[in-house]
C-alpha cells in the first residue's frame, strides 16, 4: 500500500520521480534549493547550500519552503569523457509551468507523505533526520507567514493546486486549506519539540484551532444554512453581524436550490468577501472528512451528499472534481474560454479515477466500506478496458476525456490504494484523523478572556434562536 501512496501523493506534482527511498530523500531536499539549478542524485548536500533568489521568476524570489510543481530525471555525461553518466533532477518551480503558478500544494502532500510512510512502514528514521525536519519546518513558516489576510485560510492564486488552471479558485479554495490542515497536523506530529521549535508548535496549533472554526462555522452548507443565506440582510456593519462576508442571497445559484439534499451538505469551494463558491469540490471535501476539518456531523453530512447524488458525482465513473461545470458565459469568463477546461471536461466538471483511494479512505472512516465497494466496482468495470486514463468527460463520466493520458501512474495507484484498502481496512486508521478535542477548547484570539472590551470571539457567540 505504502508504494501505491508514494505514486498518487508525490506524482500529484512530481510524476516523473522514482519512489525508492533514495530518491525519496533526493527530491526532498529542493524544498532548500533554489531550484534553477541542476542537482546531482547522489550527492544532496550541495543542494541544502542552495541560495533562495536562485529561485526566481523575472527576478522575484519565492520562500525558501516553497517545493517544486514537477522535475524531471535527466542525465548528464560526466567529467574526463569516458561515455559514463550521472543523473540529476531539474526540478520546477513554477517558472515553466502553465501560467507560471507556484504550486502550493506541493509542500503540503509532502508532509503528508511523510507521515504514511512513517504510519505504514513503522520506518520513522527519515522524519526525524535533521535535513527532513529543517525541511518540514521551512514549509510551515512559508505557510504560517503573517500578511495582510485577516482569515486564518491560505490565499492563494488561481492554478495552485490539483485544478492547475484557471478555473476561478483563487482566494481561499477549500482544496487548500484541507491540505493546509492536514498537513498542519502531519507536521504537528512529526516535528521534533526542543527550544527552537516550541514556538513553530505553538503556532501550528493556534492555526489549527483557527482552521477549523473558520471552516466548520462559514463553509459548510446544507438546506438549513441555504435557507438562512437566502433571507440575509446586507450592509451590515458590526462586529456583531450575522452576514458577516456581506453574501448577496441573489449570489445562490439557481441548480442548487433544486439539488441540496434535505439530508447532508458540504463545504463550499471558496468564501471571499460578498463571495461564496457553491461548487461542490471533491478533493477538498473528501480531506475535510479525512483530517477532521469538519465535525462528526458535517463529515457523515459530505458523505450523505454523495450517496444522494451518485448519479451526479459518481454515474459512470468515480469521481467529479467538481459539480457542476461552468457552461456558456460563466465559462467563458471565468476560464477565459479554456479549450481543455470546455464543460463537463477535465478540471471543469471532469471525472478522475485517481481520486477513488481517498473517496475509500473516507467511507472507511465514516463506517460505509459498501459505498467505497460500490465505486470501485463501478471503476473497475472500465479502467483496465479504457488503458487506464488519467480522466473521464461528460456529464456522466461515459467517455474517456479528450485529452486524458492513458496508462496514467496515478489513476493506476489509485485504484490499486483503493482495493487494498477494501482488503485491509484496519490500515486505513493510520491516514485519517479523529476529532482533536484539545483544539475545539483553545481559542487563540483571547478576545473571550478580556474583559471590559467590546469586542467577542465569534466562537463563543450565542447561538441565534
Amino acid at each position: 500500500m505504502i508504494k501505491c501512496l508514494f505514486v498518487i501523493l508525490f506524482l500529484r506534482r512530481m510524476r516523473l520521480c522514482l519512489m525508492e527511498k533514495g530518491r525519496l530523500l533526493e527530491t526532498f531536499s529542493f524544498i532548500h534549493c533554489s531550484c534553477r539549478r541542476k542537482a546531482r542524485v547522489r550527492d544532496i548536500s550541495p543542494l541544502f547550500q542552495f541560495q533562495s533568489w536562485e529561485k526566481t521568476v523575472d527576478c522575484h524570489s519565492p520562500g525558501p519552503g516553497l517545493m517544486p510543481a514537477s522535475f524531471k530525471v535527466k542525465s548528464a555525461p560526466l567529467e574526463g569523457n569516458d561515455g559514463s553518466f550521472e543523473e540529476f533532477l531539474d526540478p520546477d518551480f513554477g517558472g515553466s509551468a502553465i501560467g507560471r503558478v507556484s504550486p502550493v500544494d506541493s509542500g503540503l502532500w509532502w508532509i503528508i507523505l511523510l507521515r504514511a510512510y512513517g504510519k505504514l512502514t513503522g520506518d520513522y528514521t527519515l522524519q526525524e533526520r535533521i535535513d527532513v525536519q529543517t525541511g518540514i519546518k521551512l514549509i510551515l513558516k512559508l505557510c504560517l507567514a503573517d500578511g495582510f489576510d485577516m482569515f486564518p485560510t491560505l490565499l492563494v492564486t488561481d492554478g495552485s493546486c490539483m485544478i492547475d488552471r484557471r478555473m476561478g479558485i483563487h482566494g481561499h479554495p477549500l482544496e487548500i486549506q484541507a491540505l493546509f490542515y492536514s498537513a498542519l497536523r502531519c507536521a504537528r506530529e512529526m516535528l521534533i519539540v526542543n527550544d527552537g521549535t516550541k514556538s513553530l508548535v505553538t503556532a501550528v496549533n493556534n492555526r489549527l484551532s483557527a482552521l477549523s472554526f473558520h471552516i466548520r462555522e462559514y463553509y459548510w452548507v446544507d438546506i438549513k444554512k441555504i435557507n438562512e443565506i437566502y433571507r440575509y440582510n446586507t450592509e451590515e456593519y458590526s462586529a456583531d453581524a450575522t452576514n458577516k462576508f456581506n453574501i448577496y442571497p441573489e449570489q445562490i445559484p439557481t441548480w442548487l436550490v433544486d439539488w441540496i439534499p434535505d439530508k447532508g451538505g458540504y463545504f463550499i469551494g471558496n468564501l471571499q468577501p460578498a463571495h461564496m463558491d457553491f461548487r461542490f469540490f471533491t478533493l477538498g471535501n473528501l480531506w475535510a472528512v479525512i483530517s477532521s476539518l469538519g465535525n462528526q456531523e458535517q463529515n457523515e453530512g459530505v458523505m450523505t451528499l454523495i450517496e444522494e447524488k451518485w448519479d451526479d458525482l459518481v454515474a459512470n465513473m468515480p469521481l467529479k472534481i467538481c459539480f457542476p461545470a461552468l457552461e456558456k458565459d460563466e465559462w467563458r469568463i471565468i476560464t477565459g474560454s479554456d479549450p481543455k477546461n470546455t464543460p463537463w471536461s477535465y478540471h471543469n466538471g471532469g471525472s478522475w479515477p485517481t481520486l477513488l483511494w481517498q473517496f475509500t479512505l473516507a467511507c472507511i472512516k465514516m463506517g460505509k466500506l459498501e459505498l467505497a465497494k460500490k465505486a470501485v466496482a463501478v471503476a473497475e468495470k472500465r479502467l483496465k478496458e479504457d488503458e487506464w486514463p488519467e480522466y473521464y468527460d461528460t456529464k456522466s463520466g461515459r467517455f474517456v476525456g479528450k485529452q486524458s493520458r492513458l496508462y496514467q501512474t496515478w489513476t493506476i495507484a489509485g485504484f490499486l490504494a483503493a482495493k487494498k484498502l477494501i482488503e485491509q481496512p484496519e490500515k486505513a486508521s493510520l491516514l485519517f484523523w479523529e476529532e482533536d478535542y484539545q483544539l475545539l477548547e483553545t481559542c487563540v484570539c483571547g478576545l473571550s478572556k478580556s474583559s471590559g472590551r467590546k469586542n467577542k470571539c465569534s466562537r463563543f457567540t450565542p447561538p441565534r434562536s
